[in-house]
């Protein structure tokens, strides 16, 4: 269903990750996507076997090696404008929520960080590359593959307390249990139109913003994985910045000229974004989503999601990217993430979804296969 041309990734690019700390991200010595070439491979899908240890060994070092740049002032654009342009990462190997073994430990210790790191690099990269299929587990989009980093935090989610998502409203479990009553339904026809997002259908990329979600290392899902679809390009103009997200090559034009958001009747996929500077950090404000029934929107939320972004730019080969949520249709309280965005080289290679409609037939056929299954079981 999603095909994307792979770009220059190469098994040496782990060596590039730097630990994210808490406060402020270190300057990274790498970042960029490796050459081709470095790949350790011999031909067309044949992987030689990489040495984590070693790997994650020489990212500590250069994680130690960077200092970080204390009062350090971001370039300007030349309207004036702190300058977050460039190519940015969004992959990440930490997962939304905080796992329930690690409750009440909102850090890792730089051991522990680098020993989860490790763990996922390993589950990452134990596909084989000779099997080719339009999925993230082509060669050259794991994460494993690309400049990912450590992280201490061990949830993405810092707010609440406790890494976990708020508890759903009364009628946001009536919502979810009706979606998953709908998914039940044998008729290939109700199958996918009860898609519980809009990914699938090629309508957004990802289902929206926000631009991080939460790693999910060898998940079967694209949309859950890791290391798919995980480039963005920001762009400025004077009085506008663009975020453009590989996903789906979805595009929020965000104006900064303070003008107010549009009527409440008026609903947008991607929402209306509105930005504002606060010192060296974009904050962009972004409402009016449209109702995605009988799909969700971001994380099952509805048309009442209110979505703040602060991008910073913290040293030269760092964004730093937090965001908070809230929908009173869906959670209790509002709710904040945060994660580092390493630059990376451009390009973002074309986004293809569904090739000439193959996926959708593909859907319907396996629906109908699946309703003529369980008619012989009855």
């Amino acid at each position: 269903m999603r095909h994307r041309v792979l770009g220059p990734l190469g098994a040496v690019t782990l060596v590039m990750v730097v630990l994210w700390v808490p406060v402020l991200a270190e300057a990274s010595g790498g970042g960029a996507q490796a050459p081709a070439s470095a790949a350790p491979t011999k031909g067309i899908g044949v992987r030689e076997a990489f040495d984590p240890d070693a790997a994650v060994k020489a990212a500590v070092a250069r994680a130690k090696a960077a200092a970080e740049i204390a009062n350090w002032t971001p370039p300007r654009t030349p309207w004036g404008d702190p300058d977050l342009q460039g190519y940015w990462l969004l992959s990440t190997y930490t997962p939304l929520e905080r796992p329930k073994e690690l409750a009440g430990k909102p850090l890792y210790t730089e051991e522990e960080a680098v020993a989860a790191f490790r763990k996922a690099v390993v589950a990452d990269s134990g596909v084989d590359p000779k099997t080719v299929h339009y999925d993230w587990k082509e060669y050259g989009m794991d994460a494993w593959q690309n400049p990912v980093r450590p992280n201490l935090h061990t949830s993405l989610i810092v707010d609440p307390p406790d890494g976990k998502l708020p508890p759903l409203t009364p009628d946001a479990q009536k919502r979810r249990a009706a979606a998953a009553a709908a998914a039940r339904v044998v008729s290939p026809l109700a199958s996918v139109s009860t898609f519980g997002n809009f990914y699938t259908r090629c309508i957004t990329g990802l289902e929206g913003p926000p631009l991080v979600r939460g790693g999910n290392p060898g998940s079967d899902s694209a949309a859950q994985a890791a290391g798919v679809s995980a480039e963005s390009q920001i762009f400025q103009t004077p009085g506008y910045v663009l975020l453009y997200m590989q996903s789906n090559s979805d595009v929020r034009i965000v104006p900064l000229d303070g003008r107010p958001h549009l009527s409440q009747d008026v609903r947008e996929w991607l929402g209306d974004p509105r930005g504002h500077w606060e010192g060296n950090t974009l904050v962009v404000e972004t409402t009016n989503f449209k109702d995605a029934s009988p799909g969700t929107n971001f994380q099952g939320s509805t048309d009442a999601l209110h979505l703040v972004e602060r991008f910073t730019l913290v040293n030269p080969k760092t964004l730093r990217y937090e965001y908070t949520v809230s929908d009173p249709k869906t959670w209790t309280r509002a709710w904040s993430a945060e994660s580092p965005l390493p630059r990376i080289e451009p390009p973002i290679y074309e986004f293809a979804c569904h090739e000439h409609n193959y996926g959708l037939i593909n859907l319907v056929v396996g629906s109908q296969i699946r309703e003529r299954e369980r008619a012989d079981e009855r």
